[in-house]
């Protein structure tokens, strides 16, 4: 028994929740600096309050993608884990801009970082099911097709979010000022519209997305295998939770240089991420360090948005491209001049004056950012057997969130302490940590240079 054959639309349908979350991460990448400075944030302290998205990826995505694989309900697998992540997100979307409320309780700083905490911990309650859904519902032969949808509806999703706050601004007047102390509208409606958004996109992946049964699973491989894996008749499985350890112990060679590939790119992306609005503010628009309440600080949070949302559309369209490359030049160099491209856009932001010069540099970002979604996965995959693809994709993820905590950890010091709280150093830290990320990709050994070579 094989899988059907799903048509263009049911994919879309399938995968139309991606928009939705991808949509409110972008509001939170390019805006929760901008709120949390207006409530009171340092620009120093900024990287402490962003640990709190690598702390929920480490924490939240093993537990989910453990439950998800073996929770059964009336209303499916995967489907209760991500429309709950979809609603607690939303209400931490709602909550942040409007943190000033519970003032009279707790310092709206306080607050603030709180629905921050709500927030990731939500969207990695529901991206890690959503990725499995699709590997649930495809069979072999469509998954590129699959993830090349999914890739664009986050693409789009995270181009929107991040525009939101300048169109509403400069198209529809509402107002991108606010008092002292106060989020400006622009920023605030842009979050109600992206918790709607969410909520909306997660519903028609429910009701329009079937999951098979684990009796239908069971049929479509060895039957045997498959009831071990989705214990379905009822056996407890042998493998501890401390086997990790063992697995981590024996990572495969590829995965252990990837895993430095990662760390730099993702320290790198974490930097940015957390400073590019303040280092913009200063070093374009030619703001003092603790300016984050006037008119022209926060068009400079605005402009940010569509920076942003320039990389992320460009990453939509080269991922596209990243296979043909690929096969001309190999997937390590592929992602190696990919990274070298993003490192020198990030360091040419500081040898930019203008806004619109900013777009060059988002460019070469987006094509750093297309690769780091797609090869090192690709290169990871053909290293691993498929019976401990899970926990390999678990240890990976480590290589993420590590990086962006250190970052966390030591970056709000290093602008204020190394930098003299020019964050615009942080952004050209960022460009050197992908290029030598690029430089390690050129070491890693991927087992398809080795089929076409003994070919």
């Amino acid at each position: 028994m094989k899988k059907r054959t799903l048509g263009f639309w049911e994919i879309w349908n399938m995968s139309f929740g991606f928009l939705g979350i991808q949509m409110g991460f972008a509001l939170q990448n390019a805006n929760a600096s901008r709120i949390l400075q207006i409530f009171g944030a340092d620009v120093h302290e900024l990287s402490w309050f962003w640990l709190i998205a690598p702390i929920m990826g480490l924490i939240v995505q093993p537990i989910i993608g453990h439950y998800s694989d073996n929770t059964w309900t009336r209303f499916g697998r995967r489907k209760p884990f991500f429309l709950l992540g979809a609603v607690l997100a939303s209400v931490g979307m709602i909550l942040i801009p409007q943190a000033d409320f519970m003032i009279a309780i707790l310092p709206a700083l306080w607050v603030g970082a709180g629905m921050l905490m709500i927030m990731d911990a939500s969207f990695n309650i529901a991206m890690e099911p959503f990725r499995a859904l699709v590997a649930d519902n495809l069979a072999d032969e469509q998954t590129t097709k699959g993830f090349s949808i999914q890739t664009a509806l986050i693409g789009i999703g995270a181009v929107i979010g991040s525009w939101l706050p300048w169109v509403f601004a400069n198209w529809f007047g509402v107002a991108k000022n606010s008092p002292d102390g106060t989020v400006p509208d622009n920023l605030l409606w842009s979050f109600i519209i992206g918790a709607i958004v969410l909520i909306g996109s997660i519903l028609i992946t429910i009701f329009t997305t079937k999951e098979y049964s684990p009796e239908e699973l069971a049929q479509f491989e060895d039957e045997k295998s498959h009831r071990e894996a989705l214990q379905i008749d009822g056996e407890q499985p042998k493998s501890k939770l401390t086997d990790i350890f063992d697995d981590f112990r024996k990572m495969p060679q590829t995965m252990r240089q990837l895993s430095w590939v990662q760390f730099f790119s993702w320290f790198a992306l974490f930097g940015m991420w957390v400073f590019s609005v303040p280092a913009i503010a200063q070093h374009v628009y030619g703001l003092p360090s603790n300016d984050s309440s006037s008119e022209t600080y926060q068009e400079a949070g605005n402009w940010v948005g569509i920076l942003f949302g320039i990389y992320n559309g460009v990453s939509a369209i080269f991922a596209f491209l990243l296979p043909i490359i690929a096969k001309q030049i190999s997937r390590k160099k592929t992602h190696a001049y990919a990274l070298f491209i993003g490192g020198l856009g990030l360091i040419m932001i500081y040898f930019t004056s203008s806004e619109y010069g900013l777009i060059l540099p988002m460019i070469c970002i987006g094509i750093a950012w297309a690769s780091i979604l797609s090869m090192p996965y690709a290169m990871l995959a053909g290293s691993i057997s498929p019976k401990k693809m899970g926990v390999y994709m678990g240890i990976f993820n480590f290589f993420i969130v590590i990086p962006q905590i250190v970052n966390g950890v030591i970056g709000g010091p290093l602008v204020k302490y190394v930098y003299n709280d020019q964050a615009i150093f942080a952004i050209v830290a960022s460009g050197i940590s992908l290029i030598i990320a690029g430089l390690l990709s050129f070491k890693v050994k991927d087992k398809l240079d080795v089929i076409h070579k003994s070919t």
